[in-house]
């Protein structure tokens, strides 16, 4: 029974120090997304990034959404990691209103 209590204890331990402290942040990109291969381009290119658990695009709200483990890296880095395949991100927030520019070209088509 001691051992037993013991095991449990240790396990729930262990999972309290290894407890992630995941966060969501928005953003809005230059150039806009148009399409979902805009959105692909985003979502395949932000899974690299360190420490981004999960993200979500809205091309038609222009946010993309990017839950991450503040451990392993911050909003600054991921705003970074943006730059890093053609995209300029803003921080937003989900009331925000992004105009959509019509008139640009899609260049993933």
């Amino acid at each position: 029974m001691k051992k037993t209590i013991f095991t449990m204890l240790l396990v729930m331990t262990a999972m309290i120090a290894t407890a992630k402290n995941l966060k969501t942040v928005i953003y809005t990109t230059t150039p806009q997304m148009h399409c979902a291969n805009c959105e692909a381009k985003v979502k395949n290119n932000l899974r690299f990034a360190k420490g981004v658990k999960e993200i979500k695009t809205d091309a038609n709200e222009q946010k993309v959404y990017v839950t991450y483990d503040a451990q392993k890296t911050n909003e600054e880095q991921i705003k970074k990691y943006f730059e890093k395949f053609g995209y300029k991100a803003e921080k937003t927030t989900k009331e925000a209103k992004i105009p959509v520019h019509e008139n640009e070209e899609c260049d993933n088509m």
